[in-house]
């Protein structure tokens, strides 16, 4: 099968209304010109699962600017005013989850995991809503998986068969979400052939990857 893709192709996949992952950390391993091209599309009632919404100017930050998000799930929004102010006019849905546990719930959802059990939120607000496990003598809180229907990461080199290295801190959540969602597009930097990649250096397999976009460097 082939996986390239031109951005458009990959694009006309995505739908309104349909559950997002984004990879990145304040936009670092953010796939770029994706966004973008969501942007220019217009493509809107999203619910984004991200660890951030990054800045006004940058990646996750603009398809909010430009009111294309109806949710966000995420573990902060201190970054982006835009998130905060529309948060408090009611025009946008915040869920804030805790970094880790976001991690952990997207990491439980590729892994077929009805959930993770975690002492973070347990006595606070987080713990509203859901439900209390004791074992061994302690509390914990059962947070459910976090499963898209489309994940959109980004790598630095991407093998013909989506084989995947990210460039340092790129990596970030990228990995988690290439297992967590239905369909799996990533933005390469760069394209080569397979066997290019030092199996050594591999960080995301090819079998968790659609389709490839990119390849421009």
């Amino acid at each position: 099968m082939d996986k390239l893709l031109s951005i458009e192709e990959a694009i006309n996949k995505i739908e309104d209304g349909m559950t997002v992952m984004i990879g990145g950390f304040l936009g670092v391993g953010t796939p770029h010109s994706i966004v973008d091209a969501l942007i220019q599309k217009g493509v809107k009632d999203l619910t984004i699962i991200a660890n951030d919404t990054a800045t006004p100017e940058i990646g996750i930050g603009k398809l909010v600017v430009n009111k294309q998000v109806k949710k966000v799930i995420t573990s902060h929004i201190g970054t982006n005013p835009e998130t905060g102010r529309q948060m408090n006019e009611k025009e946008i849905e915040v869920e804030l989850v805790p970094q880790g546990t976001l991690a952990e719930r997207i990491r439980a959802a590729g892994a077929g995991l009805g959930g993770i059990l975690t002492p973070t939120g347990v006595g606070t607000m987080v713990e509203e809503g859901k439900q209390k496990i004791e074992a061994n003598g302690k509390e914990y809180l059962l947070e459910l998986p976090l499963k898209a229907d489309v994940a959109l990461i980004a790598g630095a080199k991407v093998d013909k068969k989506g084989n995947i290295h990210y460039n340092k801190s790129a990596r970030n959540f990228n990995p988690l979400m290439a297992m967590a969602a239905d369909l799996v597009i990533v933005e390469a930097e760069e394209i080569v052939e397979v066997g290019d990649i030092d199996p050594n250096d591999v960080m995301t397999p090819g079998i968790f990857i659609d389709y490839i976009v990119g390849g421009e460097k």
